[in-house]
């Protein structure tokens, strides 16, 4: 064989295992996708690598609690596990969504277990209605810099997370606001877990992140309450289903509040099917069919909200601060007489809109910081911690009725 022909035969050789190599790369990685069910923690990191290069694990060093978060979606927790990349994910991820990303948009659902937020929404100062206009629906949009502008990642270690972002607001008074929002996330280990609740998780699988959300005013002038005040607004969206039951445990009343125990219209009165309410917590399905929000004000409101999901054997945890005698913005939208009366502890139920649009299904535990009145420099921390238990019943049983006041029975029987 001439060389001529011996080039050829080597080039031809050569593009043959190209072609093999890259038929194989590409089994491998269906394979490997293909390794992970939807509904996962595996399938949803895998999703969110595609979607941000960037994106951050933190991990216990000794246990199987993982968490995913992302300086490029505004240092939110997308979701985590307490039992590796098979165990469940327990964030609600709008996987479409991701496709179809609009600056200017009214927002970008892309889900995600744990958010840092401002308020209010609305009201006479709310952040989330264009000054002047309407306060309906065409006339409502979420900042861009909590919906679409990336922030800046400013530390990293295995088990924390810190983030970074300047911001500039304006009221729909017309008012300016010019402040840094700072974000730090940590995993917790199961000792740290057990401290916070004062609980064992023996015999179950654990995982809880911390987050603390500062905001620090840098305007030269102190907000005031006749020019609007802004709030810390912290919200985990999670995965609905028949089975799951919000759990808004709240304090008797007292001379101030005789005999309203929640908000319940913040979407029109909520049928009983999906609402209870006894003399030690307030209930609210979360099946994704109704759309429905509780509110809880903060002299009602405890410092812990739950969720159990009966299908999953899955038990929710939020604690953050309360103060009872402080002033909490009025987030309803239509203009508010007391717009320092608002709720510490809110709870959301996914449904059909009115044209039969969704954009779920999902849930939300939300927390509050009470009305900010910073003067220049100045700045408020609010702490919201997210805990998820996996396991036995009996003993997710002991956790619920230490923690929430009210046991696993009881929740799956109210409705």
């Amino acid at each position: 064989m001439d060389t001529i022909n011996l080039l050829k035969a080597a080039v031809l050789g050569l593009a043959v295992l190209a072609i093999l190599y890259a038929a194989c790369n590409h089994i491998s990685k269906k394979q490997v996708m293909e390794s992970f069910e939807k509904g996962t923690f595996g399938f949803d990191l895998q999703f969110l690598k595609t979607k941000d290069s960037g994106l951050v694990v933190l991990k216990d060093p000794v246990g199987n609690a993982q968490v995913a978060l992302s300086a490029k979606f505004q240092g939110k927790v997308f979701t985590s596990t307490a039992q590796g990349m098979l165990g469940k994910s327990f964030g609600w991820i709008n996987y479409h969504a991701f496709d179809h990303i609009v600056s200017g948009a009214h927002i970008n659902a892309l889900g995600g277990e744990d958010r840092f937020w401002i308020g209010p929404e609305g009201g006479q100062f709310s952040i989330f209605f264009k000054s002047g206009g309407g306060m309906d629906f065409d006339n409502w949009f979420t900042p861009a810099s909590l919906d679409t502008e990336p922030w800046e990642l400013v530390r990293l270690e295995p088990t924390i997370a810190s983030f970074t972002k300047d911001v500039y607001l304006q009221n729909y008074s017309g008012t300016h606001f010019t402040l840094t929002l700072d974000r730090k996330v940590e995993l917790l280990d199961r000792l740290q877990i057990e401290k916070r609740l004062d609980i064992s998780v023996d015999g179950v699988f654990p995982v809880a992140f911390e987050t603390l959300n500062t905001v620090t005013s840098k305007d030269n002038v102190s907000w005031s309450k006749s020019t609007g005040g802004l709030c810390i607004w912290m919200l985990d969206m999670l995965a609905c289903g028949p089975g799951v039951t919000i759990v808004a445990p709240y304090r008797q009343g007292d001379e101030h509040e005789p005999d309203k125990v929640a908000t319940t219209g913040y979407f029109g009165e909520i049928p009983p099917e999906w609402l209870r309410v006894t003399d030690k917590a307030v209930f609210l399905k979360a099946d994704g069919w109704k759309r429905s929000k509780i509110g809880l004000s903060p002299r009602r409101a405890m410092p812990v909200l739950g969720s159990y999901d009966s299908e999953n054997g899955v038990l929710t945890i939020v604690k953050y601060p309360v103060f009872a005698e402080a002033e909490y913005i009025n987030q309803q939208w239509p203009r508010q007489e007391k717009p320092y009366e608002g709720d510490a502890v809110n709870a959301y139920n996914d449904g059909p809109l009115a044209d039969g649009s969704q954009m779920g299904p999902f849930y939300e535990l939300e927390s509050s910081s009470p009305a900010l009145f910073l003067g220049p420099r100045q700045q408020w921390q609010h702490d919201h911690t997210v805990f998820h238990f996996a396991g036995d019943e009996a003993i997710l049983n002991k956790i619920s009725e230490k923690v929430l006041g009210v046991g696993i029975s009881e929740i799956t029987s109210i409705f």
